[in-house]
């Protein structure tokens, strides 16, 4: 049998694998063995691997031009009501393979990693279920061949990280935490399911090939509208300006969670379906603009942020959203290749911070302020080469990871400088610039604060510091590799490379009938070897900033913090702009008064003061009436019957005689 045959027939395994240690460790998790709840839960994302595994392989034997039909599988058809028709179809293309391969493989070391980090926790498998089920949520949405599928997905994934966010339940922040993700997501959601409703009415159709196909055919207005919905739906699930405010909360889950929201799964499904829906946005410029206009905001925006926390998580919270701004930027000015590039490098280096953050954390007793640390280079030394390793692919030194899919974004949009709007694209090059020295800086102030100098933690906390267990440094260890050779996947022209992952993704793409001029090849090589040195020089500068300034200059950043321009503009940044305090000004408060309001008019005044109440008085009344009536004397019931009989006579009679 073929590996195309075969891989067919088993595609329903990648989901529904997880999906059974989901059922099995969520309905008799708590008779198992902790050994067996750990076999069946890392079993599942296994298995999804090995089969995702096989699809890429089976997927590069097809011919280049056939990639992009993909292999289908069609498990039923699911609806079919008048012209809508939904099958539960499941596609390998250029695109879900490379996800596929992302999500099952950080996916599965994050399971591995969580065995020794929520050992001792006594939601053991409620964990490892809801795990399971995240999976099984991220790969319906990857698999899925039309909207509709992949907004179960969609939603899936949204309740996962509810559940998962507030895990540790029992506090109410952490509960209120789950909250903030699920209720912000729907927001964006409801922008999402406009747009599916749009898209039906316009195409006829919900299957991602035959949107392409019609894409070209909808009026501009239309288009647009269907882009804007979208992208709502995109700011929502990977949290870009407006709706970014629920990801710095989510760090109120265990630290595998944040590692695998941050990395593999929610918050890569907005890059992901813009990039699904390319047809869309290549025949809506001004989406475009949109798109990348946000994502280069919320990467500078976000990376302002994490300059000045002192919570380790809060900081890669941050730098998650700046990340995820730099991807829309790269979808925003059509290097939809380069985008997808960056989730994926990102998902190496980012798992890596957030479990390494997570050992740290683990190593401290679970603290998390930096300021409370210092001098854990010496006591956990696995943990610090691997979170130095993944705070540089991050900062976009070459030849680590990061530095080739970030370089990449920021070469598209300066190359876009030649075409219309070249004032835009200018300025969203130098945003993109900022945003990456930010980046370096503020990683390896972490880096600093974290590791270097005297310790600051107290002596009882500093003598139990150790390094983590063996299923979590392994796990380290095999992260920092691909943080530092994933990169070579989409080594650029330039450097002698042949950049793979932008070959291998070209047939998924939708392109438009005219990009703009262009410039020479000449020219273009030059403005790329500018663009290079520059954006390496800006992520050493920031490297090397952090750590003159938090290991040898170290009463410089509170007396910039204490001049009273500089403890105003600290407060601010500090407090993350005060949004969280607007939103509850604007939005918040007045819901509640307004719900308070409607409860008094209509609860207490009509319902309970009224409505209900009178009913209450009629039925009291008419039991009052029918007590005399029904009173237990047979003589009554026997003279009411009489009389009734003799009022019926006399109808009768009447009517004759009429």
């Amino acid at each position: 049998m073929e590996l195309k045959e075969l891989v067919t027939r088993f595609i329903w395994l990648i989901p529904a694998a997880p999906l059974a240690g989901f059922i099995i460790n969520g309905l008799w998790g708590r008779r198992f063995s902790k050994n067996f709840v750990t076999l069946i839960g890392c079993l599942g994302p296994f298995i999804a691997l090995l089969v995702s595994i096989a699809g890429f392989r089976a997927l590069s034997m097809i011919a280049p031009a056939e990639r992009a039909d993909g292999i289908v599988y069609t498990l039923y058809n699911w609806i079919s009501a008048g012209s809508l028709h939904v099958d539960i179809q499941f596609i390998i293309d250029p695109l879900s393979s490379i996800m596929l391969l992302v999500v099952t493989g950080v996916g599965f070391l994050i399971h591995l990693y969580s065995i020794g980090y929520m050992g001792h926790d006594k939601g053991y498998s409620r964990y490892f279920a809801f795990l399971n089920l995240f999976m099984f949520a991220m790969l319906i949405l990857v698999l899925a061949n039309n909207l509709l599928m992949m907004f179960i997905g969609w939603e899936g994934v949204g309740l996962c990280s509810y559940l998962l966010i507030g895990f540790w339940f029992e506090d109410n922040e952490k509960a209120s935490a789950g909250k903030k993700a699920f209720i912000v997501n729907r927001i964006g959601d409801f922008g999402f399911i406009l747009a599916i409703f749009l898209i039906f009415t316009s195409c006829g159709t919900l299957t991602f090939s035959g949107i392409s196909e019609q894409a070209k055919t909808l009026a501009p207005g239309v288009l647009t509208a269907i882009a804007i919905l979208l992208f709502v739906g995109a700011t929502g699930k990977s949290a870009q300006i407006p709706l970014y405010v629920w990801l710095p909360d989510a760090m109120a889950g265990p630290t595998p969670v944040s590692a695998l929201i941050h990395a593999a799964t929610m918050v890569t499904a907005g890059v992901y379906m813009v990039g699904r829906m390319s047809a869309i946005y290549v025949n809506s410029p001004e989406a475009l603009i949109i798109v990348s206009i946000i994502g280069g905001l919320t990467a500078l925006y976000a990376a302002t942020i994490g300059l000045v926390q002192n919570d380790i998580k809060k900081v890669l919270a941050y730098s998650t959203i700046s990340q995820l701004g730099y991807m829309f930027l790269g979808m925003g000015v059509m290097a939809f290749s380069a985008g997808i590039f960056h989730l994926v490098t990102h998902a190496f280096f980012k798992a890596l911070l957030f479990l390494c953050a997570g050992s740290v954390i683990h190593a401290m007793s679970g603290e998390q302020d930096m300021r409370k640390m210092g001098g854990l280079w010496r006591k956990i030394p696995v943990t610090f080469a691997c979170f130095v390793i993944g705070a540089i692919a991050i900062a976009g030194v070459p030849p680590f990871a990061g530095f080739f899919s970030k370089d990449e974004i920021l070469w598209k949009t300066l190359e876009r400088y030649e075409t219309t709007h070249a004032g835009l694209y200018a300025v969203l090059w130098v945003i993109g610039l900022l945003s990456a020295l930010m980046t370096a800086f503020y990683m390896f102030r972490l880096i600093a604060m974290t590791f270097f100098g005297a310790p600051r933690a107290n002596e009882e906390i500093m003598h139990h510091v150790h390094e983590s267990p063996f299923s979590m440094t392994s796990v380290l260890v095999t992260l920092a590799i691909l943080s530092l050779i994933g990169g070579f996947i989409g080594v650029p022209h330039l450097l002698g490379g042949h950049n793979w992952i932008e070959g291998y993704l070209e047939p998924v793409w939708a392109h438009p009938e005219s990009a703009g001029a262009v410039t020479t090849e000449a020219a273009n090589h030059s403005m790329e070897i500018i663009n290079i040195i520059v954006s390496v020089l800006a992520g050493l500068a920031g490297i090397l900033g952090a750590l003159l300034i938090y290991t040898k200059f170290t009463a410089l950043p509170a007396k910039l913090t204490e001049s009273n321009s500089g403890k105003f503009v600290h407060r601010i940044v500090y407090n993350k702009y005060y949004i969280d305090e607007i939103y509850n000004a604007l939005v918040i408060q007045p819901i509640k008064y307004l719900s308070a309001l409607l409860w008094l008019i209509f609860d207490m005044a009509i319902i309970d003061g009224g409505l209900v109440d009178l009913s209450a008085t009629l039925i009291a009344v008419f039991s009052q009436l029918s007590r005399r009536i029904q009173n237990g004397i047979v003589n009554n019931y026997a003279m009411l019957i009489f009389i009734g009989a003799i009022l019926m006579l006399c109808f009768f009679v009447a009517q004759m005689a009429a």
